[in-house]
């Protein structure tokens, strides 16, 4: 193998700056030849591609996003367009792939590698660290300090007023993101996607708040917990009880940004070099993860984020410290 390619596929997520940097020298010494692919699969399919040095990552390991560029490619999602992307592929002479994303963009290099021969390599990069085949996923870790930061915040204005703040948290389906930084935090409750929770439930946790004599109350939400997400959760607490005044904070995107943690950036040093010895040593098809602190390798047909389970230690003690 003479020369690879690296991509970033899927939403952003801190660190995948530190995964580019890795996957570039890693490569360049051992004497490969990197191409740098802009815009995801919609970029494999343009043939955006750019020839990558030493210096091309440069400066680039604490910056938030990506320097390659992201994006949700439908076009790759069909046939024609893998075929187009092969074809654009073999005229650069790309004999290997990185891919930095999730579980859809592993999904789409294992279909991709079967029609091109390709062989490819992932590096697992999500906030929701919500794959199979590795402790954490590159920005989970940001995206969570993110939140806890805010949610700090948010409690020094609930105390001050006497209120209660439902604050909805990202994380798609699952609830890993809320419940970390509900414990964090100190939240009195949080409402995630793996333990059903009546509003009947959440009122009488606020009530035992009161009856304490709390100033405030914190709620996290997980924005897929259920429809409506934290306003109709809002909307029906505050139908049944009305002691604290509320007020609803949906934090958003911002999680997405910003300067990754320490964490996260030798986090995607370790996979990008992992993933890419890999890819020279004959591999193909899999993720690069962490497990127990040790680098682990995971098919993509393994890596799904539905074969993920909430940590039922950390539910245990959410709930205990927060009665």
């Amino acid at each position: 193998m003479k020369k690879i390619a690296v991509l970033t596929s899927g939403g952003d997520a801190p660190g995948m700056n530190a995964g580019i940097r890795a996957v570039v020298r890693t490569a360049i010494f051992h004497g490969l030849e990197v191409i740098g692919i802009r815009r995801g699969y919609d970029g494999l399919i343009a043939g955006d591609f750019f020839p990558m040095e030493l210096g091309s990552v440069g400066d680039i390991i604490q910056r938030g996003g990506t320097m390659l560029k992201t994006s949700r490619s439908e076009p790759f999602r069909t046939k024609e367009g893998m075929l187009e992307a092969k074809r654009k592929a073999n005229e650069a002479g790309i004999e290997g792939l990185v891919i930095i994303g999730g579980d859809g963009t592993f999904k789409g290099a294992k279909e991709f590698s079967e029609i091109s021969g390709i062989h490819s390599m992932g590096i697992p990069a999500t906030i929701d660290n919500d794959l199979f085949g590795t402790d954490y996923t590159i920005g989970y870790d940001t995206a969570i300090n993110t939140v806890v930061q805010a949610i700090d915040k948010i409690r020094d204005t609930a105390s001050s007023h006497h209120r209660l703040f439902f604050v909805e948290v990202m994380g798609r389906d699952t609830g890993f993101i809320a419940l970390n930084c509900g414990i964090a935090c100190g939240a009195e409750d949080i409402l995630i996607p793996e333990v059903k929770c009546s509003i009947d439930e959440v009122v009488k946790r606020v009530e035992a708040g009161r009856k304490r004599n709390k100033s405030s109350c914190i709620i996290i939400v997980a924005e897929g917990d259920r429809p409506g997400g934290a306003y109709e959760i809002a909307k029906q607490v505050t139908e049944k009880y009305s002691y604290f005044e509320s007020r609803v904070t949906v934090i958003g995107h911002m999680q997405r940004g910003g300067n990754p943690s320490a964490f996260d950036r030798i986090l995607a040093s370790r996979l990008g070099v992992a993933a890419t010895e890999g890819l020279i040593a004959g591999r193909k098809n899999e993720m690069a993860g962490l497990i127990h602190n040790q680098i682990t390798f995971t098919p993509f047909s393994k890596t799904g984020k539905h074969l993920v389970d909430v940590n039922e230690g950390l539910l245990n003690i959410a709930h205990m410290l927060a009665t």
